[in-house]
């Protein structure tokens, strides 16, 4: 099959070599019959996965030894594009030699990355990964099977992108933890719609039970309630010394966010919390001024003297504030 037959000209050097190559000549396209796998003492599994996004599917055949759970052969077939027949192929030749049980952990990313021409470069552009998707989502029937269970079991948490397989969790805790503040940045610390970015915002490639932009939207918003709830308690119990440090930190951040924050951003600039340091008199606060507030000549004085203001009479009188 020529290049052109099956993409255009301007698509094709997204493809690694390795896709080119298993699409015009896959390894291990084929079927292995009731028969062959008796005659080898052996059990066959055969499971079908269809990809609704795109009308692709896959049937896979796994021919299994019943005392060791080990896959001694596997073939495919493929109803669909050339992206489905490399993927599908590369696949199946994870499978072969692994047990059942190592099998189902093999995932579209393993697919992708053993596609590639070398480990920085994606095999396939981002609309064409659903199809490595396709290859684990067969092996989990195909196990499940076997096992006699769901193949939904073998998934422990909610996916959020199928594509770099990041659970919501995930995402939620890398949010809060690095206190990311766009979704660009997810996709930066988590690869999370760095692929087929159906999983970004709704009308992407395919339809997603949870979105990137919402899941950041929530997460955000409770970061912000904890903040408050946290400088409340500091302002009711005027115990703010009594605080661990990253309590302290939330408490801060919290009030700089309500009080403080706005005045800075409509000027052009903003601050954060770069440290604090308890001693048995202050509680000194070191911040960072950021874009016009760190050459604006009322960083040291006016502006200053407000932020630490704001910070005694919220949280301690014991609170200096100090500008790196």
């Amino acid at each position: 099959m020529a290049k052109n037959d099956i993409l255009g000209e301007s698509l094709w050097d997204a493809y690694s070599n390795k896709v080119t190559t298993l699409m015009n000549n896959p390894q291990h396209q084929g079927e292995i019959t009731e028969d062959e796998a008796a005659g080898h003492g052996n059990k066959l599994i055969v499971a079908d996965f269809g990809a609704e996004s795109c009308g692709d599917a896959v049937r896979l055949y796994w021919e299994i030894d019943p005392e060791s759970d080990k896959i001694v052969n596997s073939k495919f077939k493929s109803f669909g594009c050339g992206t489905a027949i490399a993927s599908s192929d590369v696949m199946t030749e994870l499978c072969i030699g692994k047990t059942v049980q190592e099998a189902v952990k093999i995932t579209n990313i393993d697919v992708e990355m053993a596609l590639r021409d070398d480990p920085e470069t994606p095999a396939v552009p981002p609309q064409k990964m659903h199809c490595s998707v396709m290859a684990y989502d067969v092996i989990k029937k195909a196990a499940g099977l076997y096992m006699g269970v769901d193949s939904e079991s073998f998934e422990e948490e909610i996916i959020v992108c199928e594509c770099a397989r990041v659970s919501l969790g995930t995402l939620q805790e890398v949010i809060k933890l690095n206190d990311l503040t766009t979704v660009a940045q997810i996709t930066d610390y988590t690869k999370a719609g760095g692929f087929c970015k159906s999983c970004i915002k709704p009308g992407g490639h395919e339809a997603r039970e949870h979105y990137l932009v919402y899941i950041h939207a929530d997460t955000r918003k409770q970061m912000d309630e904890e903040k408050m709830a946290t400088a409340a308690d500091a302002g009711a119990t005027g115990n703010f010394e009594a605080m661990t440090l990253v309590q302290q930190i939330k408490a801060i951040d919290a009030v700089i966010d309500d009080s403080v924050r706005q005045f800075l951003v409509m000027d052009g600039g903003d601050m954060e919390v770069i440290d604090i340091k308890n001693s048995d008199e202050y509680v000194d606060v070191y911040i960072r001024y950021l874009g016009a507030c760190s050459s604006c000549s009322s960083s040291a004085t006016g502006t200053l003297y407000a932020i630490e203001s704001t910070l005694k009479e919220k949280l301690s009188n014991n609170i200096r504030v100090l500008p790196l």
